[in-house]
């Protein structure tokens, strides 16, 4: 069986380890990959949106599956043109990588069907918004509608600094398309968990919990990222808590996307606030996270091709999924001035030695070669990943692995994991 990732990016990487394992796979291709990932699959000179390419490749090559990775490409139809094409692919559609690709879509949904989520309303125009502004409590959240790399978010605790985020999107139009509108939304109090669920259209399998760490500095302060590090599962989410969620969230969403005639397969991630009322949505993405997946899938004892299979072939509800009992533990390391501007090109040393380690496996994010170096290419450089017996042992292990490895400028956390601790 021959498979293509697409993406290239740390999630790829635990893919791609991932569906290596499967007896039933004879060849893996990413595109476009990263020094990482070149060393267990090949590597294809594709970008992820380049969607007619990737089309003519897997028709070319005769790929069985193609897995994507990235929302880019999700959002932008890569699994309708797949389907039209005759190949077989996993993930959702157009229409229903809108609950990712458009807030104010899927907080328009979450109302019609009484999802839980914050009270919001949307805006085009700057003036309503900063009018509506001076009629809500602060902390208030601004978040830009479209897809801005996890980036769109701003958590003000002031209403100057609310009208600030308000003009950037709105004004000057920092991100663009995806800041065209807004949605401005009640800050919620709480503790944060992932939340990812496989579905078919009809079933719903969680998979286990994980909790990502947003900001950029120890503490949870600083600017929000992409993610710097996660852990699974988070202590949090317990047995009932996993069970409310199922009931109220993740079915009765799944549900509401078929309602509105638009079939929903693939990976549904809730990213949601534990508050003192109950779980509440903060935002849905359309396809594994990213570094969740580097702590969830590690721990997956079942075959992922299997699985991914019987999603698209609307058989979920016949796949088992078997989980190991060790926890799992992702330290982001990024490039010096990560989220902002950095620079690439810093040669990386300590790899070899900081994967020899007991449980330790270090996902490339942001690298590439360069006069046979694996050198820095990203801002999230690695994520460096390892198992243990306990929360505890595995981020032991993964920081005994961050600190082998060495690039100018590199930067991470020294908390992942914190809140785990303080409840166990």
């Amino acid at each position: 069986m021959k498979i293509l990732v697409v993406g290239g990016g740390g999630r790829e990487h635990a893919l791609v380890r991932k569906l290596k394992e499967s007896p039933r796979v004879t060849e893996i291709f990413c595109a476009p990959g990263n020094a990482g990932i070149a060393a267990q699959a090949k590597c294809v000179g594709i970008p992820a949106d380049a969607v007619g390419e990737l089309v003519a490749f897997a028709r070319s090559e005769r790929i069985d599956l193609t897995v994507v990775g990235p929302e880019v490409p999700l959002v932008a139809g890569i699994v309708d043109e797949f389907g039209r094409q005759g190949l077989r692919v996993f993930g959702p559609t157009r229409a229903a990588a809108r609950l990712e690709g458009s807030k104010s879509f899927a907080k328009d949904l979450m109302r019609k069907y009484g999802i839980p989520t914050a009270a919001s309303e949307s805006f085009t125009d700057i003036a309503a918004a900063l009018n509506y502004l001076e009629q809500v409590p602060v902390p208030v959240v601004i978040k830009a509608d479209g897809l801005a790399a996890g980036k769109g978010v701003v958590i003000a605790q002031s209403r100057p600094e609310a009208a600030a985020a308000v003009e950037m999107m709105l004004g000057r139009k920092v991100f663009g398309a995806a800041g065209s509108k807004v949605v401005i939304e009640e800050y919620l109090e709480g503790e944060e968990v992932s939340v990812l669920a496989l579905t078919d259209g009809e079933t719903v399998v969680p998979l286990v919990s994980a909790q990502d760490h947003k900001r950029i500095f120890d503490g949870d302060q600083g600017p929000n990222t992409g993610g710097m590090g996660a852990y699974s599962p988070a202590p949090v989410y317990t047995p009932e808590l996993a069970a409310e969620v199922c009931r109220t969230i993740l079915v009765p969403t799944v549900a509401a996307m078929a309602s509105e005639g638009c079939l929903y397969r693939g990976v549904l991630y809730a990213g949601l606030m534990v508050t003192a009322a109950g779980p509440r949505v903060l935002e849905f993405n359309a396809r594994f996270g990213d570094p969740e997946t580097q702590v969830i899938l590690p721990r997956l004892a079942s075959d992922l091709v299997e699985i991914m299979e019987a999603v698209i072939d609307g058989a979920l509800a016949r796949a088992e999924l078997c989980w190991q009992e060790e926890s799992a533990v992702c330290v982001v390391m990024a490039a010096g001035g990560y989220p902002g501007d950095y620079e690439k090109g810093k040669v990386i040393s300590g790899l070899a030695e900081a994967a020899c380690l007991p449980g330790v496996s270090v996902l490339h994010a942001g690298t590439a070669m360069a006069d046979n170096q694996v050198v820095t290419a990203g801002g999230r450089v690695l994520g460096v990943t390892a198992l243990g017996g306990d929360i505890r042992e595995a981020i032991d292990r993964a920081y005994a692995a961050a600190e082998k490895i060495r690039f100018d400028g590199a930067h991470y956390r020294r908390d992942i994991g914190h809140r785990a601790l303080k409840r166990l």
